[in-house]
Parts: C-alpha cells; sequence; structure tokens
C-alpha cells in the first residue's frame, strides 16, 4: 500500500494521473522520464514537475495539445505548438495543481526502444510506464546538468549490473547526433563516482539511492518507424533557450 503523500506529492500525483489519462487516450506509445522515473526506480530525491516522453512518428503535436487539454493540460508559453515543432519539447501546465510538464517528441533509435523497453512503476498510488534504470542513466547523461549527474551516479549505486559498455555506446551515439561531443563526460563522471571508495559525496548518494523499487509490470511493446533526419534526443538543449 501506497504511503500517504505529503501536499506536494498529492499535487504530482493529480498531474500525473490527468497525463496518464490523457497520453493513454492517444494511443501513442510514451513514458516517464525525469525525476518522477528516477524517484519511482527508487532514487530518495525531490521533484516539482513531470517529463514525459511521446512517440513523435505516432502523434503529431496539435493532436498531443489537443488530447491533453481534455485533462486540463495546457500550454504555458506562447506558441507552444511551433516551439515544440522546432524544439521537439512541448511546455505545458496542469490548470488545476499548477504542475509544470515537458512532453517531448521522441524521434531516435534509443528512445523508441526505451519507450517499448519501459515498464510500470508506482509513483504514490498513480501507476504509469516509466523508462528503465539503464535508459533512464542514459537520459539524464544527456540531460548533463549537475543534478542530472547525481540522479545517474545514484541509479548507477542502486543498480550496479547496469551494462557500463552499452550506456557508453547510447550516450556517443546521441552525444554525436546532438552535435554535442563533450555530453560524454557527465556518464563517466557518474560511472566513475559510483564505483569510487566512499567519501561524503559518494556516501550522500549512495544514502540518496537507498529505497528498494517496488515490483514493475511490463509495458506494451510497438514498433518503431523511421524518424525525421534532424531529431534531437530527449534530454540534449534545444536550439532556442526555452
Amino acid at each position: 500500500m501506497p504511503s500517504k503523500p505529503a501536499h506536494s506529492d498529492r499535487r504530482l500525483e493529480q498531474a500525473l494521473a490527468g497525463l496518464t489519462i490523457a497520453l493513454n487516450a492517444t494511443g501513442a506509445p510514451w513514458m516517464i522520464i525525469g525525476g518522477i522515473a528516477v524517484i519511482a526506480r527508487g532514487v530518495r530525491r525531490m521533484t516539482t514537475d513531470i517529463d514525459a516522453a511521446v512517440r513523435g512518428d505516432r502523434i503529431d503535436v496539435a493532436a498531443l495539445v489537443r488530447a491533453l487539454a481534455k485533462k486540463r493540460i495546457i500550454p504555458r508559453i506562447d506558441d507552444a505548438e511551433r516551439f515544440a515543432s522546432e524544439s521537439l519539447v512541448l511546455l505545458l501546465k496542469h490548470e488545476p495543481t499548477g504542475v509544470e510538464f515537458d512532453v517531448s517528441m521522441a524521434w531516435t533509435d534509443f528512445e523508441h526502444e526505451a519507450i517499448a523497453a519501459s515498464s510500470f512503476a508506482a509513483f504514490g498510488a498513480v501507476k504509469a510506464p516509466m523508462a528503465r534504470p539503464e535508459d533512464l542513466v542514459v537520459f539524464k547523461a544527456i540531460a548533463a546538468r549537475p543534478k542530472d549527474i547525481e540522479d545517474a551516479t545514484a541509479l548507477l549505486v542502486l543498480y550496479p549490473k547496469i551494462d557500463r559498455a552499452r550506456l557508453r555506446d547510447r550516450v556517443r551515439e546521441l552525444a554525436t547526433l546532438a552535435e554535442q561531443p563533450d555530453l560524454v563526460r557527465g556518464l563517466e563522471t557518474a560511472i566513475t563516482t559510483s564505483t569510487a571508495k566512499p567519501d561524503r559525496a559518494t556516501a550522500r548518494t549512495a544514502s540518496a539511492a537507498k529505497a528498494k523499487p517496488g515490483k514493475v509490470e511490463p509495458a506494451k511493446a510497438r514498433p518503431a518507424k523511421a524518424r525525421p533526419a534532424k531529431a534531437r534526443p530527449v534530454g540534449a538543449s534545444p536550439k532556442k533557450k526555452r
């Protein structure tokens, strides 16, 4: 039975429940990424927003906006559809709670494979398809902010059997696609920190990763299709500042 959530968690749960219903209704494959997925996979940390990825070859931006509006999930910037067409990220908010969403249009082979391999996990009382721990590490390495590298490190501490060679291959591929080769450094930092002898920094990371993930159920896999030539991997910074 889920523990009783704090007020902020109830807001996130309500928003996540609305997003789950709306995205399921589209029929497009999708999954939760970002902080919510990291928490659902067992890492103790805080978050205030929700990130998701939807296969861009299964629904267009305008149709996605219409579907989300049925659950009072609306754009939080002007010209959100145009911005999403350029950056592949739809910036939204949940009217009843004020919780913000970043919904990415997933086009790369890696993103399609990650969505197909996602599995259901719980955030509070809400179950949704969440990215696997190993795929979250890749997404976090590509996002590359200090907090993202901390999350990647915590996941590697919690899941020590993750295939490091696969991580390196995937991050290298996506960094090349994003034309940001230096993104591989973040992954190496996470790998090194997760395997180093404990010091204050790694002890905090290990403490953050203590929670054990609950049981997960496999999500339905769907085949991938071709992507646009200029597809940007989820997490990589768009050309235009958000």
